[in-house]
């Protein structure tokens, strides 16, 4: 990692441009674990303007950009669950050739650096059974607290482990 690494809110003039890292990140990221046509839906139920848009407003997801030399490498988003004081990282994902650079651990540093403050007592999360990000997720401090499948409509599920660390 660089000096020239920057971490700051997302605006909506920001969509385009989670969307376009979105198009990058998830084949390779889920190319080997979903089939073509779930990758397709899942892009589009969650990456379409309208619904990054909706995240923001309605659900009032948290959404950060990351940059390197003001180039976007990166998007992650948070937002406050039904717990009192319990966050949920929604997302959190870098650029395949920017992985293992400390990119990830920054992100989740910049996120606790602005929910303990507010109270946070854990951050979870939810991770696919078979990403290799949830190594990355122990690493972190974070533990499976159950397995979880989710419908997502079209007969597709997302089959996760929900991890947390208590902060």
């Amino acid at each position: 990692m660089n000096n020239e690494l920057s971490i700051r809110f997302a605006e909506l003039d920001d969509l385009n441009a989670i969307g376009f890292l979105a198009q990058q990140i998830w084949p390779q990221t889920y190319g080997k674990i979903l089939e073509p046509a779930q990758l397709s839906y899942m892009m589009n139920l969650i990456y379409s303007p309208a619904s990054l848009r909706r995240q923001i407003i309605e659900d009032r997801h948290q959404f950060l950009v990351v940059e390197d030399n003001e180039e976007p490498v990166g998007f992650a988003s948070y937002s406050l669950i039904g717990e009192p004081g319990v966050y949920k990282l929604q997302k959190i994902y870098v650029l395949p050739d920017r992985q293992g650079k400390g990119m990830g651990k920054a992100i989740l540093d910049f996120i606790l650096g602005e929910i303990i403050p507010q109270g946070a007592v854990a951050l979870q999360l939810n991770v696919n059974r078979y990403n290799k990000a949830r190594d990355f997720y122990e690493r972190m401090g974070f533990s499976v607290i159950r397995e979880e499948d989710i419908d997502i409509g079209q007969g597709y599920f997302m089959n996760d482990y929900v991890m947390g660390k208590k902060l």
